[in-house]
């Protein structure tokens, strides 16, 4: 091993250092010590090498930012502001400091994107790397899955399959020549996430960040909010992303429904309301489950056990 602890923790500790007024114990104790003065949400993501990411195919920065982006994107879709990160890592004594330094300043970016600190964690052996993030945040009024109403439109952020897009050119191991091709293999690598649309969404009825697919995800709020999801693909197309992403589905030959409805890990914001910012997709109605409208098939989802 060519590190001890203690230097990782000095490391983390200069990494992570935070001038946060509502921080009273940082890293180097026992336990960190935060003032709160509203209703904490508080959300778990892990990473596992060789199923969320490869050494071989990501920076030790991009690994770090796309861990903690996962665990931002949930606290943003509860409308809360994040406040504090406490992460755990298990590392298998090959990296070096340089590496762990890397994957610090990761974290450090993405969590300075939206003014949240790092305040603790934990560090273990392992077979492999393993980084499990907690995240909090702040809320008056939570926005949750189960608060989509007859009548309401279904907005996206962002137009999703970029990442899934990325995955199959690492794993076909294609080149990345081309403006489309780097753009997703950057989606996959380190998502970058709509934080402003979300902080902009207090007037949404439900909403939900889509780490697993789309279509999956919509479901889950239509079952929870016990309504029907009437998704138009057709609205799709209405994205100034969509034609690009069109062309390089049909160069990877992966039909563009399965990519934009099945894909994983793009962090996109699903919202329902009215007038909402932007890309409207569909309605909601009475009844139970998801409506595919425009598409003859259900699209081969992103999943975790497979």
């Amino acid at each position: 091993m060519a590190f001890t602890e203690s230097e990782v923790i000095a490391l983390l500790a200069q990494v992570f250092a935070s001038s946060n007024p509502n921080l009273e114990v940082g890293i180097g104790d026992d336990a960190a010590v935060v003032r709160t003065s509203n209703r904490t949400v508080i959300t778990t993501d892990m990473a596992v090498e060789g199923v969320h990411f490869r050494q071989e195919w990501s920076s030790a920065f991009e690994i770090g930012r796309k861990v903690t982006a996962a665990n931002l994107a949930d606290l943003f879709s509860m409308g809360a502001k994040p406040t504090f990160l406490v992460v755990a890592v298990s590392l298998t004594g090959s990296e070096d400091l340089e590496w762990i330094k890397n994957l610090a300043k990761g974290i450090a970016f993405e969590a300075n994107l939206v003014g949240a600190a790092v305040v603790g964690g934990d560090l273990a052996k392992g077979a492999a790397v393993t980084i499990a993030i907690t995240a909090l945040g702040e809320v008056e009024t939570a926005i949750l899955r189960s608060g989509a109403q007859v009548g309401n439109q279904i907005y996206i952020s962002n137009l999703p399959g970029w990442s899934r897009a990325g995955l199959a050119i690492l794993e076909k191991s294609l080149p990345i020549e081309t403006k489309a091709a780097k753009r997703a293999v950057a989606a996959f690598r380190a998502p970058s996430l709509n934080y402003a649309y979300a902080a902009n969404l207090a007037k949404a009825t439900a909403m939900c960040d889509v780490s697993d697919s789309l279509m999956t995800q919509a479901e889950q709020m239509a079952v929870a909010s016990k309504v029907k999801f009437n998704l138009d693909f057709d609205l799709f197309q209405a994205s100034a992303d969509f034609a690009e992403l069109r062309t390089l589905s049909e160069e990877l030959n992966i039909s563009i429904t399965d990519l934009i409805l099945g894909g994983g890990e793009d962090h996109v914001f699903l919202a329902t309301g009215q007038d909402l910012p932007g890309l409207q997709i569909g309605s909601v109605s009475a009844g139970s489950g998801l409506n595919l409208l425009g598409n003859e098939k259900a699209p081969d989802t992103w999943r975790h056990f497979e």
